[in-house]
């Protein structure tokens, strides 16, 4: 099973749970007093938009593997080797599993938890449920320091262009992974984040990854988040040491399976979820599965069963031997995805 992703997903008490009743000054509603988060675009006292409020990533499950647009070859060799060796030991020796703080991830990959923006005129403030951890960003018009002592969270200067706040972040150490994948980064990395608050209840965020010592390029993920109307952080502490000693053994030596059976794979499957399905498409020699934004590569254990980053996925055909549909093998039981005719 993904044993990272649902060690860190795990569930969460309700954000108004313990302060029912508290409405978010300042939030535009309807006349009937619910939110209207399609209303215009708070602003500050100084005219520029304000970002302040509790937000909920719409997207995580794409950010899972971060590095989706980045091709063969673009990744530095002992980079792709450090990935491999965490992928087979079920990421044991990574931030997440450790309950260290999470660095470049915090606000995209962590799974369903919140983070509450705090603006002023000069510092703009982000505090995450996830481990209880914060960020300062100064916008006061200092640069980045020039030789950082390297952190956790990284040192964050921002500046206003137009509506948009764009945000360089640098001063990273190197023991924290850009996603729950694991995989790696250096000091070396650099981020800009561009935050554009759409409406009310809409923050729209263009994050660039930029690390030459890991990377051969740099490239840029969207995120989407959603406002948590009314809603507020409760205190979220890391546990998840307790399990590591559970995580033992390695997933295997990969199934060696002919391009030509990878391909009878390829398609859109049915989701509940995900209006436009499931997309499984053939990337090379790679088969790989885009579950809403991203796309990860399936390792093969058989002709027809494989493993999404530790979830079970196996595929099915009719007594024709075409192929009908794909199961996923998740903790809380499976989930099956007929193929689109």
């Amino acid at each position: 099973m993904w044993k990272l992703a649902m060690i860190l997903c795990a569930a969460c008490v309700s954000l108004t749970a313990q302060w029912p009743d508290r409405r978010t000054p300042g939030l535009p509603r309807t006349p009937d007093g619910k939110p209207d988060l399609s209303a215009a675009t708070p602003r500050a006292a100084d005219g520029k938009p304000d970002l302040s409020g509790v937000w909920m990533v719409r997207n995580s499950s794409s950010l899972f593997y971060i590095t989706s647009a980045l091709k063969p070859g673009e990744t530095l060799p002992w980079a792709v080797a450090l990935y491999q060796q965490r992928a087979g030991n079920y990421r044991r020796d990574t931030d997440g599993i450790a309950c260290l703080p999470p660095g470049p991830k915090a606000g995209i990959a962590v799974g369903n938890l919140p983070m509450k923006i705090v603006q002023t005129p000069y510092l703009t403030v982000v505090l995450y449920e996830y481990q209880t951890i914060f960020r300062q960003i100064f916008t006061d018009g200092r640069p980045l320091p020039d030789d950082p002592n390297p952190t956790w969270m990284g040192y964050s200067a921002g500046r206003w262009d137009g509506d948009t706040l764009v945000v360089a972040t640098a001063g990273y150490n190197d023991r924290t992974t850009l996603d729950l994948a694991g995989h790696p980064h250096t000091e070396a990395l650099h981020l800009t984040e561009r935050y554009h608050r759409r409406d009310a209840g809409h923050l729209d965020l263009q994050v660039t990854f930029d690390d030459p010592k890991a990377y051969t390029r740099s490239w840029t993920v969207p995120v989407e988040f959603d406002l948590v109307p009314d809603g507020d952080l409760i205190e979220y502490v890391c546990e998840n040491e307790r399990d590591k000693p559970h995580l033992v053994g390695t997933r295997g030596a990969e199934f060696p399976v002919p391009a030509e059976i990878l391909a009878q794979y390829a398609g859109t499957y049915e989701s509940r979820g995900l209006p436009a399905g499931v997309v499984v498409s053939l990337d090379g020699e790679t088969l790989m599965i885009d579950i809403g934004g991203g796309k990860v590569p399936l390792f093969a254990h058989a002709p027809d069963s494989f493993t999404m980053e530790g979830t079970g996925v196996d595929f099915s055909k009719d007594a024709q031997g075409s192929v009908t549909g794909m199961t996923q093998h998740w903790n809380e039981g499976d989930r099956y995805f007929p193929r689109r005719k």
